[in-house]
């Protein structure tokens, strides 16, 4: 069903569509296309957004629906971005559907009064990560409490969401070991070797500074756009805001 969900953008390379530099710049992906095309919203992209399941999460119930029909790229699925390419086309599409002011409402960290400022989504720059990634977009770190090399890789939409089932339907009244499953799924090779096995053992007993360090390095050197801007209040204060890519982020989309 997924497969013939996308292959409706797939073939549609004749429709009016734009060019979107991928912050990835595509290190992480078998294309390795830094660009990719997207094609504009239309009339027909509202009749999918029209039958949404609104008990699934965002990314299923809006990020699939749209990009699976957006995406003309032959050799890649929205399924196999990574969050930092996906925000990147959502914006996008948001731009040149209706325009890039975003408006936000922030409390004034003064008077503790809300108040709607405007954010420009065309102006977002993006985050320049530290560390490159090797060939195969993996990160190499030793890890600062066991003395362990690891090589690290984000997550794609589709395993982020294999991720997020799993720990969903994880048996009533046990807790979940989401971290311990993340991590399963982050390292791909401990000291040379990629055992499932051996890694799974190792993650079971790993002490939590040396989970933190990976969580930090996928952290900072994920490709991704800068979303948060400062913002003055109407006390004078400054604000630090952050756009989320919540329903409120979608609401356009919605012809209300």
């Amino acid at each position: 069903m997924d497969a013939n969900v996308n292959e409706i953008g797939q073939m549609n390379f004749n429709l009016p569509h734009d060019v979107v530099m991928l912050p990835s710049k595509g290190k992480f992906y078998k294309s390795k296309k830094k660009s990719v095309k997207v094609g504009y919203l239309t009339a027909n992209d509202e009749n999918i957004l029209a039958n949404l399941n609104f008990s699934k999460s965002v990314k299923e119930s809006i990020v699939l629906p749209l990009l699976r029909n957006k995406l003309y790229e032959p050799d890649l699925r929205p399924e196999e971005l990574l969050d930092g390419d996906l925000e990147a086309l959502l914006i996008f599409l948001r731009n040149t559907s209706f325009g890039p002011e975003y408006l936000i409402e922030v409390i004034d960290p003064k008077t503790e009064k809300p108040f709607s400022t405007t954010i420009l989504l065309d102006e977002l720059n993006i985050v320049q990560a530290p560390n490159e990634p090797n060939e195969e977009g993996l990160f190499t770190t030793t890890l600062p409490r066991s003395g362990a090399d690891v090589k690290l890789k984000l997550l794609n939409l589709k395993e982020q969401m294999e991720l997020d089932e799993l720990i969903a339907n994880y048996p009533a009244g046990r807790m979940a070991p989401s971290a311990t499953l993340r991590l399963q799924k982050n390292i791909v090779e401990l000291n040379g070797s990629r055992d499932g096995g051996e890694i799974a053992k190792f993650i079971e007993q790993m002490p939590i500074m040396d989970s933190k360090h990976i969580k930090k390095v996928l952290n900072d050197n994920e490709p991704r756009l800068d979303l948060s801007k400062i913002v003055i209040a109407p006390s004078g204060e400054k604000v630090n805001v952050s756009i989320a890519f919540g329903v409120e982020f979608f609401r356009p989309f919605f012809w209300t």
